[in-house]
């Protein structure tokens, strides 16, 4: 009796030093693993859901730029696109340079992240970044997800956690899908340039457990000349069983999008008058995506301790048809190619946490993990095409990427105001490439180690300091990582008619795991009622950066670099019926390694602003209005040509027409700016130009003033 008395005083203790705050990620993270923090969580994040805003709240994280928010905020603001899911993250802007069809762009933290390098994404613990992939490195598609589906978004932005590993440098977002809805949902959107969408989900009691399903069409031509002619379906059937403590849950998904795209297109065609702003050099672009996966996620929570297991199957298939430099290379039939990959993929993601006390009755949380995937791509091609008719096999492969990870994390509660989370990851790979290039065949190994380290001191008068520091780092493409070798190196495979040649030297290969190292100093205060404020002041190293090419359509890797910045986030609820959000970033971004070109990373964001203000339950009517700025990057290594910057800014209006019918208006680039999406500077060739083109900027134009109907029926 007296041992069970001592182990619950050790578990109240342990609640108290973490603090109320604390309690609301620990609800919300799928590691947590006392009962007794849990049950305390769950009230604050039942007071953080009624606001409907962001979990950053003193005691909640161990970074500053560490959150997570809730569906209510989600489904309260317009987005233009599925994957501005991720502008909810404190400084994260989403665009598109291509069709809605495929991944967007991203930027965070000065980076261009491109479709996703660098930020790694999760849905429901399956990963989303495709590595060695056809068009770039860590590749992350959500136009999968169903927005309505989605329950909340924990995110974290550095590499200073263990269980985060590939492409998290910048930071990583962990999507969450309901397990049941409040109630049966069908909508149906109307919108201009033959934008229609609908949406029906429910969820039931089903056996011993409860089944979710959900269904979305979608069609939309866009602004453009060419009509995008977009068309896209996805699916969705989950089944659970349990409860926080003791559950289980299967979830199946199926997703296929097609379309025709815009890309971006020379500055010059359009102030020449050769070009509209919404037309295309090449009307055949486009392409086709499907996915699909499933998944098994299971957890156990007791007293002292928690296990948790997810495991997944993914197949994936992308076809891309772009044509980004014109008629540079092939002046008869054009530069169009045609970057296409079928793929398997497969993972287990486990761990297991439990309570201790250390020397001198220090409390701790122990938590170990081990991480597994492999990735089967094949084919894994490049072709070039005309009109979408293949023309030549540029490169054909096949290529098998293994890894596995282990990580050991400790949180120990030195003082009431005092705790550390000292963490090690080691990830080990295998690279196994058969091509149709000779020489291009072969195997790598790679292993590294990446060490983490944070520091939590307070609360002292409603505010937090954070120190943290972590080592991580990415992998780069299969495809790079073998060396170029003479035609008599070894077995090739078989290759087509039209195979590239042999290379006439050999070539160097990539780093297979090129490391990152970041700092930060934070502080999370709420000093004033209603405010959650954060403040950070962080620099990341990376040993080689990743840039896309405009001309290739790819990631290519580049010299070491050096990141630093400040952030600064505040959500503040004004009133039950009044939010606000205000989010401010700068940042530097330089070469490490002096060159006469310039030491400036192309399109490295430097500014970012964003303010939201939402309005709820006046009577029938809520609303929200939103404003993101973009601010100018360099273009080029010596800063010598800069782009625009971009701002733009979107409204919502919904009425409640009874206990069960909403009516919702969504206007997007309310003012009618006329900004690009994206710019980029490179050189191509346009009909009647010199055979060595023209270098000039790129860009893709934000579409003008759009306005969405969507009528709701809940059941």
């Amino acid at each position: 009796m007296a041992q069970h008395r001592h182990k619950h005083a050790r578990q109240a203790r342990l609640a108290a030093l973490a603090g109320l705050g604390a309690l609301a990620l620990q609800a919300a993270a799928a590691d947590s693993v006392d009962p007794a923090r849990r049950a305390a969580a769950d009230m604050v994040v039942a007071s953080v859901t009624v606001n409907g805003h962001y979990d950053n709240a003193v005691g909640s994280a161990d970074a500053a730029s560490q959150g997570t928010v809730n569906a209510e905020l989600i489904a309260s603001r317009p987005a233009l696109r599925t994957g501005e899911l991720l502008e909810f993250v404190p400084g994260m802007i989403v665009t598109q340079h291509s069709g809605d069809g495929k991944a967007n762009q991203y930027f965070l933290r000065g980076f261009n992240l491109d479709h996703g390098t660098d930020f790694a994404s999760f849905v429901d613990g399956v990963p989303v970044n495709l590595r060695s992939n056809a068009h770039g490195q860590g590749y992350a598609d959500l136009n999968f997800l169903i927005p309505e589906l989605v329950r909340r978004i924990d995110y974290r932005k550095g590499g200073y956690f263990a269980d985060d590993g590939d492409f998290s440098a910048a930071g990583a977002a962990r999507i969450a899908l309901a397990e049941r809805l409040p109630s049966g949902l069908a909508s149906l959107s109307l919108g201009q340039n033959g934008y229609r969408r609908g949406v029906l989900a429910d969820s039931f009691a089903a056996a011993r457990g409860t089944l979710l399903y959900g269904l979305e069409l979608g069609r939309n031509d866009g602004p453009w000349q060419t009509p995008e002619r977009m068309r896209k379906a996805s699916a969705v059937l989950k089944y659970s069983v349990g409860d926080r403590r003791d559950g289980y849950s299967v979830s199946a998904m199926a997703y296929h999008n097609s379309w025709h795209a815009s890309d971006q297109i020379p500055l010059r065609a359009v102030r020449a008058g050769l070009l509209d702003r919404y037309g295309a050099v090449d009307p055949s672009d486009g392409g086709a995506s499907a996915r699909y996966s499933l998944a098994y996620a299971r957890h156990l929570r007791r007293d002292d301790s928690s296990s948790e297991l997810t495991a997944y199957l993914v197949r994936s298939r992308l076809d891309l048809f772009s044509n980004f430099s014109y008629f540079l290379d092939d002046p008869l039939n054009g530069d169009q190619f045609r970057q296409s990959e079928r793929r398997n993929m497969a993972g287990l993601d486990a761990s297991h946490a439990w309570l201790s006390a250390g020397a001198g009755a220090i409390e701790m949380r122990n938590k170990v993990g081990v991480q597994l995937r492999y990735d089967h791509v094949e084919p894994l091609a490049l072709y070039a095409t005309s009109a979408r008719q293949t023309t030549a096999t540029l490169r054909q492969d096949r290529v098998g990427e293994a890894s596995a990870a282990v990580y050991l994390e400790n949180t120990s509660y030195w003082l009431p105001a005092l705790r550390s989370v000292a963490g090690l990851r080691y990830d080990s790979y295998r690279f196994d490439v058969a091509s149709s290039v000779a020489g291009a065949s072969g195997r790598a190994n790679a292993g590294r180690f990446s060490p983490k380290l944070s520091l939590i001191l307070g609360p002292w008068r409603q505010t937090e300091y954070f120190i943290n520091y972590g080592a991580g780092f990415h992998s780069n493409d299969a495809r790079g990582v073998i060396p170029s070798r003479p035609a008599d190196a070894g077995p090739e495979m078989p290759a087509t008619a039209a195979t590239a040649t042999t290379p006439a030297t050999a070539a160097p290969a990539l780093t297979p795991l090129a490391g990152t190292r970041g700092v930060e100093l934070g502080l999370r205060s709420e000093l004033l009622p209603g405010l959650q404020s954060s403040l950070s002041l962080w620099r990341l190293d990376l040993a080689s950066e990743l840039v896309f090419g405009g001309d290739s359509g790819s990631t290519e890797p580049r010299r070491a670099s050096r990141r630093s910045g400040i952030e600064w986030s505040n959500h503040y609820i004004a009133a039950p019926w009044l939010l606000f959000d205000l989010d401010l970033s700068a940042s530097r971004a330089r070469y490490r390694n002096h060159d006469p070109a310039g030491d400036y990373v192309p399109d490295a964001l430097a500014r970012v602003a964003s303010f939201g203000v939402g309005v709820k339950d006046l009577g029938r009517w809520s609303g929200a209005f939103e404003l993101r700025y973009l601010g100018p990057r360099p273009l080029v290594e010596d800063n010598s040509v800069r782009s625009h910057s971009t701002t733009l800014a979107s409204a919502r209006l919904s009425y409640r027409a009874g206990t069960a019918t909403t009516v919702t208006l969504d206007a997007f680039n309310l003012f009618k700016r006329r900004a690009s999406d994206i710019e980029y500077l490179y050189t191509s060739r346009l009909p009647g130009e010199a055979a060595a083109g023209r270098e000039d900027i790129h860009f893709h134009p934000v579409e003008p003033r759009a306005l969405r109907l969507t009528l709701t029926q809940r059941f």
